[in-house]
């Protein structure tokens, strides 16, 4: 057989590895599209099981960034004490899940350094706590609202999606794909897979956040997109939640209180706690 046969014969070799290899890329998006399509009509669309093992809470704001300013309060303090009972609860409930703090204290963690402690312990849900504002304080604006990273920034994601690629992936992605390649084309088709997925299950917890709150007779605002920069490299599903307006007085106070924080905490439990069957399933 001479060089140039089996310079042909190794060239058809590579071809067909790599088009198997794209091949089972494409069928696996086919697959879970068609999983997805098939469940887009029920309110529980179906799940790859995995646990919930990590969770990042992030109460906004802190030290020098007092966030919003009620007449009797300030957001930071809000939304930490919220998040360290929340913390808590979880704890006690579910000792399987690891709870992380962005700050347990009143300190002011920069904003990307928030989602990159997510990153870094591979967390499988990211919450940001906050308080909203309205203009005045003479507004009676009122009620709780979610938001999920805007589509316009999913972009971001990219890097913190690449540099988690081992943990994110599924975990028979070795086995069946013969490993990940950053420089196989192929290999960004799950990237493209796993970003519509963040959002998906982020716009999914979100809706269950603000299920919760409306079932404690809160004023419901929704679901939101925005482009923040706190969700923005977050390589998990990753919301904001707006807890009530600070600046009306009766939610403030509501907010404050003992009784108030309780009822928060409980509907952010049952929130993640919905969200984690529908995980494990």
């Amino acid at each position: 057989m001479n060089k140039k046969h089996l310079a042909e014969q190794k060239q058809i070799r590579t071809t067909v590895s790599v088009a198997m290899r794209i091949g089972m890329v494409t069928a696996c998006v086919f697959c879970i599209m068609l999983i997805g399509f098939s469940s887009a009509g029920s309110k529980e669309p179906q799940q790859n099981s995995r646990k919930l093992r990590t969770i990042v809470l992030d109460p906004g704001h802190g030290g020098r960034d007092p966030g919003a300013i009620g007449r009797r309060s300030k957001e930071k303090d809000i939304v930490l004490q919220v998040a360290l009972k929340l913390g808590k609860k979880i704890e006690r409930e579910f000792p399987g899940i690891k709870v992380i703090y962005t700050r347990k204290t009143d300190v002011y963690p920069k904003l990307y350094e928030r989602p990159a402690l997510a990153n870094k312990n591979h967390a499988d849900l990211f919450i940001s706590i906050h308080c909203n504002a309205a203009g005045s304080r003479a507004s009676s604006a009122r009620g709780t609202e979610t938001l999920v990273l805007g589509f316009n920034r999913t972009g971001d994601q990219d890097v913190a999606i690449r540099e988690n690629a081992s943990i994110l992936l599924e975990e028979n992605y070795q086995e069946n794909y013969g490993g990940f390649d950053p420089k196989d084309p192929s290999s960004y088709i799950v990237f493209s897979l796993m970003k519509r997925r963040y959002r998906e299950h982020s716009i999914r917890f979100a809706s269950y956040i603000q299920n919760e709150f409306a079932s404690s007779k809160r004023t419901d605002r929704g679901v939101k997109e925005q482009s923040l920069a706190v969700l923005a490299t977050a390589g998990m599903p990753a919301v904001l939640t707006e807890i009530g307006f600070i600046s009306n007085p009766s939610e403030e106070s509501y907010m404050m209180s003992a009784a108030g924080q309780e009822a928060i905490v409980n509907d952010l439990f049952n929130a993640i706690n919905t969200y984690r069957k529908s995980m494990e399933r």
